[in-house]
């Protein structure tokens, strides 16, 4: 049996990792609530755009909580393609969850299916992403611990989106944030308490990338992406806002009569 550390780092990982899920949550619930008061075209990009940011946040955060995981008298390694997987499981499965919020005709049953699919989908993240791990040794998991993960996840993710859809401000998606961002840090670390590792006395030579190889420099590149889009959805005017400048620009005009435009000339 091999010797977990969760926190290698202290608590530095799991504060980043925390911040990563509330970024992405926040960027993800603010995206869906544009969605809602939108159509068409506009209403499915960001739709795509909420799906990206909760798939690549959630993503992000447990690579991140991951750096501070390691286990003595072994190194560790991610199988590439396998990461990669976990990523795009993330954001397909994450986005089905905001594609039924946002188009589905009863509330009540639309969020309890939105937020089934978003927590599965966090839960399906997390495990594959674990599967992707190389060490000289093989991973086993606790069902009950992995069982009580999946329900956080279920849990957490129906009443952030609950919360983002019914109060529909900005202040309600920012609570929903993070409480899905302390939904899905608690997910993650739940999902490694379940954990255990049996060391296998035979060393073969370890497969994958090495965290510092490959997983650090994609999370970082995703962060930058949600920091990036985070500032542009922040400054781009809701349809709301749109509709009062187009109106207030079209009263202007009307309301200018013509001696007052021989005044004003």
């Amino acid at each position: 049996m091999g010797t977990l550390h969760h926190f290698s780092f202290g608590w530095l990982t799991p504060i980043l990792a925390y911040l990563m899920a509330c970024v992405g949550a926040a960027l993800g619930l603010r995206c869906t609530l544009r969605a809602l008061s939108a159509t068409g075209t506009a209403r499915r990009n960001w739709l795509l755009t909420a799906a990206a940011a909760l798939g690549s946040g959630i993503w992000t955060m447990h690579f991140v909580a991951m750096f501070g995981f390691s286990v003595s008298g072994t190194e560790l390694r991610y199988d590439v393609p396998i990461t990669v997987l976990s990523l795009l499981v993330a954001v397909l499965v994450t986005g089905a969850g905001v594609f039924v919020v946002a188009h589905g005709r009863h509330r009540n049953r639309a969020l309890a299916l939105g937020g089934l699919t978003t927590g599965l989908g966090v839960a399906a993240m997390h495990y594959l992403g674990m599967s992707a791990v190389r060490i000289h040794g093989a991973i086993g998991y606790d069902p009950a611990t992995v069982s009580l993960s999946v329900l956080i996840g279920v849990g957490a993710a129906t009443a952030a989106l609950w919360a983002a859809v019914t109060i529909r401000n900005v202040y309600a998606a920012a609570a929903a944030s993070l409480v899905m961002g302390i939904a899905v840090t608690c997910m993650h670390y739940t999902g490694m308490a379940a954990v255990h590792v049996h060391m296998h006395p035979v060393r073969t030579e370890l497969g994958g990338a090495t965290p510092m190889e490959f997983v650090f420099p994609l999370a970082v590149g995703l962060g930058s992406f949600l920091f990036l889009t985070s500032a542009f959805v922040a400054l781009s005017p809701t349809a709301q806002e749109r509709a009062a400048y187009r109106e207030a620009g079209e009263l202007t005009v009307e309301d200018l009569r013509p001696a007052d435009l021989d005044h004003a000339a």
